[in-house]
């Protein structure tokens, strides 16, 4: 589904991101694993080689830097000579009420969630129009559409990679870039580790199908929006949720 692609994921050393590049992987591509700390992706590296899967080119650098974010791009297209998928998955969430909400926090979660996938997904269109076309995901969230409290910075920061994604994908058509977001529900991740059982309880009863989804739910939509199976879908948000009523 994959084969001869290469695919750049962000956020690439665990749950969602390590999801979604062994799903590309599996489908044949050459993913490239993004992450600050190179040692980070060890275990990404390790499941890759253990599935047989094409050895992945893998790089440290922070993402809110937008010099090393291009000086990354030029040094892997040098070498491989395309750039087909860009996976924008890295993000940090910091539990905040409103009134709690320091400048820091907002300046850092905008920086990561949102300066930072803008920057990637500007390099690697340019490279994605030398070769004719290409995908990219821009992972948002469930809180991106209805918010949640004491999440108003995570929200807000996961709505703005949905205008991001709706607007890039009309720009980028005629190009044959084609732009989508999804948008988790609950996931199985650390994210969910400080949560009290009753309040997590509480998230199992607000989905439909009763479950929490898995990083893999997650990543096998993503593989299929960076694959040509979905060469007809540009500028949607895909919610990958449950059936999630709140």
């Amino acid at each position: 589904m994959l084969g001869g692609k290469v695919v750049w994921v962000t956020g690439a050393s665990r749950g969602i991101g390590q999801a979604i590049a062994l799903a590309c992987a599996a489908g044949g591509a050459t993913t490239v694993l993004v992450a600050r700390t190179a040692g980070h992706l060890a275990d990404t590296r390790d499941k890759m080689s253990a599935g047989g899967f094409p050895t992945p080119i893998v790089l440290d650098y922070d993402i809110t830097d937008s010099v090393a974010v291009g000086h990354a791009f030029q040094e892997v297209y040098k070498t491989t000579k395309r750039i087909d998928g860009l996976v924008n998955n890295a993000g940090i969430m910091r539990d905040a009420l409103l009134g709690m909400i320091s400048t820091a926090d907002i300046e850092q979660s905008f920086s990561v969630n949102v300066f930072a996938a803008l920057h990637h997904l500007q390099f690697a269109s340019r490279l994605m129009r030398k070769i004719g076309g290409g995908s990219i995901v821009n992972v948002s969230s469930i809180m991106g559409h209805r918010g949640s409290a004491g999440q108003t910075v995570y929200s807000a920061t996961k709505a703005a990679l949905i205008g991001a994604t709706l607007a890039a994908s009309k720009e980028l058509a005629p190009f044959n870039i084609r732009v989508n977001a999804v948008a988790p529900g609950v996931i199985q991740t650390s994210l969910l580790d400080g949560l009290s059982p009753e309040k997590l309880d509480g998230r199992v009863q607000s989905i439909a199908m009763g479950r929490i989804g898995t990083p893999e739910d997650v990543a096998s939509v993503v593989a299929f929006l960076i694959s040509s199976q979905s060469a007809y879908v540009t500028g949607q948000v895909l919610g990958i949720d449950g059936g999630m009523t709140a």
